[in-house]
């Protein structure tokens, strides 16, 4: 699942743990009860051009994927370091990240 309205992202800004974990910010908050939440917060500074930010999202979207089932009711905000280009072994180091978040 996403995180998509603008209150959970204020939120999760305002009163979120954050965590950084070579060079990538997670910005976590647990719930009651549920499956895992994404957000995403890649902006032009990431990437100039739309199709490397959207190809950027869509690496930690699959990251974010394969290792759901293991993160248990969290919200997570993910902010990937400025010089994050896409790639296959960008999943695998997201896949290892997200493991370290999980409860």
């Amino acid at each position: 699942m996403r995180l998509t309205r603008r209150a959970d992202f204020e939120r999760l800004l305002r009163s979120g743990a954050r965590r950084t974990l070579q060079g990538y910010t997670f910005i976590t908050a647990a719930r009651e009860a549920g499956r895992p939440r994404l957000g995403l917060l890649v902006s032009r500074r990431h990437a100039p051009k739309a199709v490397q930010r959207n190809r950027i999202k869509r690496s930690i979207r699959e990251a974010f994927r394969l290792e759901q089932a293991k993160l248990g009711a969290l919200d997570i905000l993910v902010r990937p370091p400025l010089a994050a280009k896409a790639s296959r072994d960008l999943v695998a180091r997201l896949r290892t990240l997200f493991s370290h978040l999980a409860p």
